[in-house]
C-alpha cells in the first residue's frame, strides 16, 4: 500500500487506539495493514465468535475492553445479487443492528471519531451518472439489494443526528464495488468479478465451450481496487471531519459485457459467454463522481482496472484454483 502522508500520518496514528470491525475481512485486512504501516500500534480487530455486534452487551464489552479513540466500522453481511435476493431480512437486520449498536455505544463511551463505511447500494436505482453525493436521497434503491442498502443508509442518518445532538464526530464513506486479491470466490455469494474469474479459470481447465453469466451484460459498473479503497478510508479517517457522505471510487465505468470479455482475455479462456436473461441485472448504471474525495482528503484511485484484475486472477490461481 502506498503511503502519501509521511511523518504527519505517523504522528496522527502513533498514540491512537483503533477498533476495526470487520478487520479480518476482505477490505478490513488492508485497512489494518495500512494502519500499522502508518505507525498505529494499538489496533484491535474483534472477531464475530467473540463479539456479536448485533447484541448490545457484546458491543459494550468490546468498547470497555479496548477503550478506543476511533472506531472504523467495516463489518457487514454482504454478497452479490443472488445472496441479497435470498437473504433480504438477514441483510437488513444484521447490518442495521451492528451499526446502530456501535454508534450508540461509541457516543456513550466518548469515542472521538467514528468512521462508517456504507455502500453504493444506498443510491437510488436511477441515479444520474456520475453519482453525486447530493443524489443519495432522490429515490428508492435498486430492489434486489434495497434492504442492505437502506440498512447501511440509516447509519448515515444516525451519525448526522448524533453529530447534531451529541457532537459525535462521525463520517460516512460510500465505496463503489470492491475487488482484488482475497475476494470471495464462492459462486453462491460472490460479486461479479470473482465469480467470472472463477468461471473462466474452471472452464479453461475443463476445456468447456462456454460459461454462463447473469443478466443481459448491458448494465454498467464501476470497480475500486481493495488496496485503493483502504487508502481512501484511512485518508478520510485522518483528514475528513464533516457530516456529508463522500464517494470512494475510480470514476471508471465499464459495461458488464466488456468486463467479462476483459476477464476472459486475461485468463486466456477462448470460449463463448451465454447470458442468462432470467437473472436480474441489478442497477442499470453505476459510476461515481469522486471529486469530493479528492478535494476533501486528497484521495485518487491509483490502480487501473486491467492491472487490478490481473492481480486478482493471479491470486485466484495461487490460492483458490486448487480448491476446486
Amino acid at each position: 500500500m502506498t503511503l502519501d502522508s509521511g511523518l504527519e500520518s505517523h504522528d496522527f496514528w502513533d498514540r491512537r487506539r483503533v477498533v476495526v470491525t470487520g478487520g479480518a475481512g476482505f477490505l478490513g485486512r488492508h485497512v489494518v495493514e495500512g494502519l500499522r504501516e502508518r505507525g498505529c500500534h494499538n489496533v484491535f480487530v474483534p472477531r464475530s465468535r467473540d463479539y456479536d455486534l448485533r447484541e448490545k452487551p457484546a458491543v459494550v464489552q468490546l468498547l470497555k475492553e479496548t477503550d478506543p479513540d476511533m472506531v472504523i466500522h467495516l463489518a457487514a453481511v454482504v454478497g452479490g445479487i443472488g445472496a441479497n435476493r435470498s437473504h433480504p431480512g438477514r441483510f437488513f437486520y444484521d447490518n442495521a443492528a451492528m451499526g446502530i449498536q456501535l454508534i450508540e455505544e461509541a457516543r456513550k463511551t466518548g469515542v472521538e471519531k467514528f468512521v462508517c463505511v456504507g455502500t453504493i447500494c444506498a443510491y437510488p436505482k436511477f441515479t444520474p451518472v456520475p453519482f453525486k453525493e447530493e443524489s443519495l436521497w432522490d429515490g428508492y434503491p435498486e430492489e434486489t439489494n434495497a434492504p442492505y442498502g437502506l440498512a447501511k443508509k440509516m447509519l448515515l442518518v444516525q451519525l448526522q443526528a448524533y453529530r447534531q445532538e451529541y457532537g459525535l464526530n462521525g463520517i460516512y464513506l460510500l465505496p463503489v464495488n470492491l475487488y482484488g486479491p482475497g475476494d470471495n470466490f464462492d459462486l453462491d455469494s460472490s460479486h461479479v468479478i470473482p465469480a467470472i474469474i472463477r468461471k473462466c479459470v474452471e472452464a479453461k481447465r475443463r476445456g468447456a465451450a462456454s460459461i454462463t453469466a447473469w443478466g443481459s451484460g448491458e448494465v454498467t459498473r464501476e470497480f475500486l481496487y481493495v488496496e485503493d479503497a483502504a487508502e481512501g478510508i484511512l485518508l478520510a479517517a485522518e483528514l475528513y471531519d464533516k457530516p456529508e457522505p463522500v464517494n470512494l471510487g475510480s470514476g471508471e465505468e465499464i459495461r458488464i459485457r466488456d468486463l467479462v470479455s476483459l476477464i476472459k482475455e486475461l485468463v486466456g479462456f477462448g470460449g463463448s459467454v451465454e447470458w442468462d436473461a432470467s437473472q436480474p441485472d441489478g442497477q442499470p448504471r453505476r459510476c461515481l463522481d469522486t471529486s469530493k474525495a479528492r478535494a476533501e482528503f486528497g484521495f485518487v484511485s491509483r490502480t487501473p482496472l486491467r492491472t487490478g484484475l490481473q492481480r486478482t486472477i493471479d491470486y485466484y490461481y495461487e490460492h483458490k484454483a486448487s480448491d476446486g
